[in-house]
């Protein structure tokens, strides 16, 4: 890549689709420009109206580049989908004695995608991570190659999305005149930027808290090793509240945002007598609603959100209810001690992003730290990962095993 060439990337959000071009010169970064625009068109980053969504993306996009005086050839896509599957693998090859070649490595991962496919062949993949190499029954997080073994096991993770899902995207940008470069997963991008090396090498997990979704990822051996996503979101709450006390939405919201996740201190909310105080009542008519009955409501929402993380993770190797490193990020993480109810489920090493972990310009990092992370995986390459999928405006039309396999950075 020139080192002058502009990079663009663009999230696709729920709320919001935002864009970002960073220069780079001699490997120093600078933020050229950066758009938003409300998201139209999408439902849980899945494209559900070409015509709005093609509009609202050249919105953000030419927005964008007018700042930065700058046209945009190609774009980087960072999204999450509840679709996403996340598939592990393990593929085994003799060596009888020999040295581990390069070859090898691309037999097993060419057999593990050969196996993915034969699974299901409606699925498109959008990465592909190195997670670990046993060899002799011992394990190498880095490639073995050189090493004299009788063994090669290697253990793969793929994530994928739905083909049909990745047509309609790649549409929205042909539409808009405008060729992918790649597709990076937002979970993978935020752990990049927000967890620390040593953080991402010995085991920890990222939760975005979205609007109307939640993504998990962990995190070992500097690869993804378990993704998913699921369609319970932040608003699930306030819309919860609406129904049951009969409030309008723009109430509700303000009244999760301002409770106390710890459950402790009540007093912002509640009046001495423990009912709701009138000056949340902004359009509604004045009543009498309990704290019980609140909290109750967001409890029960909570518990099924804990219950369906129970049920989703389960990976071989982890404990993922007790002492795992959690970090909390997106909109969700900024509810009021929201981390205490995590700590209850997943042990006392939870934390949240908030203004003192990140460097330079806290709010700025903050807000973009899905792109920034996406830009050092674009920019450096990730170690663990073995090819990032050529995306493009022929999806459909590069053949999945014509490509060559990237294996050392």
């Amino acid at each position: 890549m020139n080192s002058k060439d502009p990079i663009g990337i663009i999230e696709l959000g729920n709320l919001n689709i935002r864009c970002v071009i960073f220069g780079i010169n001699n490997n120093n970064v600078e933020i050229l420009s950066t758009s938003i625009t409300p998201s139209e068109g999408i439902h849980n980053d899945v494209v559900v109206n070409l015509t709005k969504a093609s509009k609202a993306i050249r919105s953000c996009i030419s927005k964008a580049e007018e700042k930065a005086k700058i046209l945009l050839k190609k774009i980087n896509v960072v999204f999450e989908q509840p679709d996403f599957l996340c598939t592990k693998f393990s593929k085994n090859k003799k060596i009888n004695g020999s040295i581990i070649q390069k070859g090898d490595i691309e037999f097993l991962l060419k057999e593990a995608k050969k196996q993915l496919v034969l699974n299901d062949n409606k699925q498109s993949i959008i990465h592909i991570f190195n997670y670990n190499y046993i060899v002799d029954g011992k394990t190498f997080v880095e490639e073995p190659i050189g090493v004299y073994a009788d063994s090669l096991t290697h253990e793969i993770t793929f994530i994928s999305t739905p083909k049909n899902n990745l047509k309609n995207i790649n549409q929205v940008f042909i539409d808009c005149d405008i060729e992918i470069a790649r597709l990076i997963s937002r979970t993978f991008a935020l752990g990049v930027k927000l967890l620390s090396h040593k953080e991402l090498e010995f085991g920890s997990a990222i939760l975005d808290l979205g609007f109307e979704k939640i993504s998990f990822g962990l995190f070992k051996s500097l690869a993804l090793v378990h993704s998913i996503t699921f369609p319970i979101g932040i608003n699930h709450i306030t819309k919860d509240i609406s129904k049951v006390c009969s409030l309008n939405l723009d109430e509700s919201e303000n009244i999760r945002n301002n409770i106390d996740f710890s459950y402790q201190n009540s007093q912002k909310l509640f009046d001495e007598n423990n009912y709701l105080k009138s000056i949340y009542f902004i359009n509604s008519s004045f009543r009498k609603i309990s704290k019980n009955l609140i909290l109750s409501v967001v409890k029960a929402r909570l518990d099924e959100i804990f219950d369906t993380l129970k049920k989703q993770l389960i990976v071989p190797g982890f404990n993922l209810t007790s002492k795992i490193n959690l970090l909390l990020a997106g909109g969700g993480s900024n509810l009021f001690n929201i981390e205490k109810c995590f700590i209850n489920f997943f042990g006392p090493n939870v934390k949240r992003v908030d203004k003192n972990s990140v460097e330079k310009d806290k709010d700025l990092e903050k807000n973009l730290a899905s792109c920034l992370g996406a830009l050092e995986i674009i920019k450096d390459g990730w170690e663990t990962e073995a090819i990032p999928e050529t995306v493009g405006t022929n999806i459909e039309k590069t053949s999945f095993f014509a490509k060559i396999f990237k294996i050392n950075k």
